[in-house]
């Protein structure tokens, strides 16, 4: 078993909170943004903290949060000072998005003009509300963008199209997801229905061809981003499924749900590569007088590279798992575990947990082997059905379809 994850830095809210709150308090969601530069973190009761990265030296000690962050500096992007963002109902979801001004910067609506924060690019925070709404926030200057209705109950996930395009996905305890143009002042183009439980995750693509949606049931949706249309159900779950996240090069799909297992698929044929157990007290520490059991899971997502995973599950432990292994490769204690997600450059995890705390990890910062990027650098506009007519060895066609590590 590789070195388990360290603690860095543990950040808490420190504001008392009014009594009709008090069960409101969970940070249901983090998020980092596309660039590395911002940390957003739903700390509970509405408030969103919207914090510079990487945090300051005197940040980084496991004691606490303070609230008076120092100006960061980060390169080419001028001071960045902390922001309390108020949303007055409790926040259930973040996404980051971007565009920049190199594309399309003249059919933009004229207000988002003055929007634009150096260096010529418009970073924005969608939120996804307890009421049904999605806020969505200009990033560089706190301010709203839009509100976006038509939900009829809580926003449980979001997801923004990686290209540019500020093409959002909302996924709601309604049973529907609703896809929203932004650069067309938020017109909502599309609402997907097909689950008949609450949908509680969705996610699109990198190359931003389809969108997986999971929900109350035990079977997961994959649509097209194009066409709106379902593309096919992947069954294999016994239970909920309650978080899915592609690989960075779209050739893999991963879900976990309450039946204990995260399962990996090749979205493009439906096809079941592998499964991970959730058994509680991994070997790594001492529980002599406890049984081991089965855990339900609550998140999981792809390290940056696209060689790991990370999962969050009821029994209190953060796991990071290699791809072809079926054991976990390292393991630390989290209490209360709600969310994971990974630096977007790697070598560093982000969990929230229910009451409002956020922990920052040590993850596993890889030098990708030449054989996984030129897979990478092919995936990233292959199919699999394109890969198995290669005329290419069957061994290189199961590695490159992740079959095998060849």
């Amino acid at each position: 078993m590789e070195d388990s994850p360290v603690l860095l830095a543990e950040l808490r809210p420190n504001r008392e909170q009014p009594y009709e709150w008090k069960a409101s308090c969970e940070t249901w969601s983090v998020a980092f943004s596309p660039d590395g530069t911002w940390f957003a973190w739903s700390q509970g009761h509405g408030i969103i903290k919207l914090i510079p990265w990487p945090l300051e030296e005197d940040l980084l000690r496991p004691q606490g949060y303070s609230q008076c962050f120092k100006v960061k500096e980060v390169k080419g992007h001028g001071s960045l000072k902390e922001k309390t963002l108020d949303c007055g109902r409790i926040v259930w979801s973040l996404a980051f998005g971007s565009s920049s001004t190199k594309t399309g910067w003249k059919l933009w609506p004229r207000s988002w003009h003055q929007e634009v924060g150096p260096p010529g690019t418009l970073l924005l925070l969608a939120t996804g509300l307890s009421d049904g709404y999605v806020k969505v926030w200009n990033v560089h200057t706190g301010r709203v963008l839009f509100n976006l209705t038509g939900h009829k109950d809580v926003v449980r996930d979001l997801s923004f199209s990686t290209n540019g395009s500020l093409i959002l996905v909302s996924a709601s305890r309604d049973k529907t997801l609703r896809v929203w143009d932004l650069k067309k002042d938020g017109k909502m183009l599309q609402v997907l229905s097909g689950h008949i439980q609450w949908v509680y995750c969705c996610s699109i693509s990198p190359d931003c061809s389809m969108l997986c949606s999971a929900a109350g049931e035990d079977s997961v949706l994959l649509w097209s981003m194009r066409s709106y249309t379902l593309i096919r159900k992947l069954e294999g779950h016994r239970n909920s499924v309650i978080s899915c996240d592609f690989s960075p090069d779209s050739a893999l799909l991963v879900t976990a749900s309450f039946d204990t297992t995260m399962i990996m698929w090749d979205p493009y044929t439906g096809e079941k590569l592998r499964a991970f157990l959730h058994v509680s007290l991994p070997p790594a520490f001492d529980y002599s007088n406890a049984e081991p059991q089965l855990s339900s899971l609550r998140s999981v997502c792809f390290s940056p590279e696209g060689l790991y995973l990370a999962s969050l599950a009821d029994d209190r432990f953060l796991r990071v798992w290699l791809l072809d292994v079926e054991d976990p490769v390292s393991v630390a204690p989290v209490t209360n575990g709600l969310c994971c997600t990974f630096f977007p450059h790697g070598g560093i995890l982000a969990t929230g947990n229910r009451d409002g705390y956020v922990q920052f990890w040590t993850a596993p910062k890889v030098l990708s082997s030449l054989r996984h990027l030129c897979r990478k650098a092919l995936r990233c506009f292959l199919t699999t059905y394109q890969v198995l007519a290669l005329p290419i060895p069957g061994k290189m066609k199961d590695f490159l379809t992740y079959r095998t590590n060849l």
